[in-house]
């Protein structure tokens, strides 16, 4: 886990935590406020000697078994994921002082929300912004997958090559999702766009134009794709023509070859 390079981040600084474990399997559990939700607690902590993330019950939920079957029903969901800008989770286990906690990989980097606060966006950020979380977005949706609203604080980028990661958005699973639960990313994805761009020197219409869109109930994208797809000013109906145009060129060639 990095170093908290910035003290003058006031208020989520990590906090290291004394655990006791004979066997030798933990150390250096350390706390990350920064990454806190509702009712869970975030930690880093080696596993055998390998950095690993911790999410676990806050102490007052850790005994209700409402709140146990919650945290077993987000490990069930998230196991199944397989992205590469959602941080994979590996296990469920009992943590000496933590209790039973969802085990994923490290997040070696900084939260939006830090790179907001300390004016340390880059280019290679926004274009993340515009690629990997709608990749992400995108998959979830396609896996009929819930969360809670995705926000500054539940994006990570990558200490080294600023790669995006979504942590801790308490995922769940349904047979279908609604419109309003697609509505719901899409605006979530609006208000983090138009907050970034608030935060840039640069005003880059186009970008403003999409955030303004995404987040406007009246004339709203009516998924991801159609919004990836305005990213890239196409439409979706420009696509499916051009699809059907490809197909029917196959199709006379097909006819030549065996005419």
């Amino acid at each position: 886990m990095s170093e908290n390079t910035y003290p003058g981040y006031t208020g989520k600084d990590e906090k290291k935590i004394p655990i006791n474990d004979p066997s030798g399997k933990w150390s250096d559990l350390t706390l990350l406020p920064e990454w806190e939700e509702e009712f869970y607690d975030v930690y880093t902590v080696r596993k055998h000697g390998k950095w690993v993330m911790l999410k676990a019950l806050k102490k007052e939920y850790a005994d209700d078994p409402k709140y146990r079957e919650m945290l077993e029903k987000e490990f069930e969901t998230r196991y199944n994921l397989a992205h590469p800008n959602i941080v994979m989770v590996n296990d469920l286990e009992d943590v000496p002082g933590v209790g039973m906690a969802i085990i994923t990989d490290d997040v070696y980097g900084y939260s939006l929300r830090r790179l907001i606060d300390e004016k340390r966006l880059t280019p290679r950020i926004v274009h993340r912004l515009k690629t990997q979380l709608l990749d992400a977005l995108d998959y979830i949706q396609e896996n009929h997958i819930v969360h809670h609203p995705i926000t500054p604080d539940s994006i990570i980028f990558t200490e080294y090559n600023e790669n995006l990661k979504l942590i801790n958005v308490g995922y769940d699973q349904k047979s279908s999702l609604s419109e309003q639960d697609t509505r719901a990313d899409i605006e979530s994805y609006g208000k983090i766009l138009g907050e970034v761009l608030d935060n840039l020197p640069e005003t880059l219409p186009r970008l403003r134009h999409i955030a303004n869109r995404a987040v406007d109930k009246h004339h709203p994208y009516r998924s991801i794709m159609d919004l990836q797809l305005d990213m890239h000013k196409r439409s979706s109906v420009t696509t499916y023509l051009l699809l059907a145009l490809f197909i029917a060129v196959i199709m006379v060639l097909v006819y030549l070859l065996i005419k």
